[in-house]
C-alpha cells in the first residue's frame, strides 16, 4: 500500500536537490548558454525580434505540415477533418509571419506578455517552495519578479514597443534565467572538500 502514497512535499524538494546536485554541470552549461544569448539579444534586440518572428513562422509551418501528412494518412481516426483544419491554419499563420513580420511581431509581443506573466508566477512560487532546502532561491525569486515586470513594461509601451520588445525581453529574460540557473548549480554543486 506505502507504494501507492504519492511523496510529500518535502520528499520531492529533498529528490530535486538530490537531482540538481548531481546534474549541476548541466544546469551550469544550460546557464552559460541562455546568458550568453540573452547578452546578444540584448545587444541587438530588432534583429532578435525578427529572428525570433521568423523562426516561430518556420517551426509553425513544418508542424503543420508534419501533423497534415500524418492526418492524411490516418484519414480514418475520428476529428481528422478538423485536426487537417488546424494543421493548415498552422501552416498559414507561418507563412503570415514571415511574408508579414511587423503584424505577427505585434501578436508575438502579446503572446510574450502571457508567456512572461506565466513564468514570472511560476517561478516565484517555486521560489518560495524551495527557499529551505536552496540558498541561491532568491534568484528564482528576481527572475519571476523580472519577469513579471518586463510584462508591464510592454504593455505599457505597446504598440511602440513591439519592434524591439520581444528581442529585449527576451534578452532581459535569457539573461536572468541564465544567471539563476548559474546560481543554483553552483550552490547544488556536490562539497569535494574532504
Amino acid at each position: 500500500m506505502s507504494e501507492n502514497v504519492p511523496p510529500k512535499l518535502e520528499e520531492l524538494q529533498h529528490m530535486m536537490a538530490a537531482e540538481l546536485a548531481k546534474h549541476w554541470k548541466l544546469f551550469l552549461f544550460q546557464g552559460l548558454i541562455l546568458s550568453l544569448l540573452g547578452v546578444g539579444a540584448i545587444v541587438l534586440p530588432q534583429i532578435a525580434t525578427l529572428a525570433i518572428d521568423i523562426f516561430i513562422g518556420w517551426i509553425l509551418i513544418m508542424g503543420g505540415v508534419v501533423r497534415g501528412i500524418t492526418l492524411f494518412r490516418s484519414r480514418s481516426l475520428p476529428g481528422t477533418v478538423l485536426s487537417l483544419l488546424g494543421a493548415f491554419l498552422a501552416i498559414v499563420l507561418g507563412v503570415l509571419l514571415i511574408a508579414k513580420p511587423a503584424e505577427g511581431i505585434l501578436t508575438l509581443t502579446m503572446v510574450l506578455v502571457a508567456l512572461f506573466i506565466f513564468q514570472g508566477v511560476f517561478s516565484i512560487i517555486v521560489a518560495l517552495q524551495f527557499r529551505n532546502h536552496i540558498r541561491s532561491w532568491g534568484w528564482t525569486m528576481v527572475s519571476g519578479i523580472v519577469d513579471l515586470f518586463l510584462a508591464y513594461f510592454i504593455m505599457r509601451g505597446w504598440p511602440d514597443t513591439a519592434s524591439w520588445a520581444i528581442g529585449l525581453l527576451v534578452g532581459i529574460n535569457f539573461l536572468f534565467v541564465g544567471m539563476a540557473l548559474i546560481s543554483n548549480a553552483i550552490a547544488a554543486r556536490p562539497n569535494t572538500d574532504v
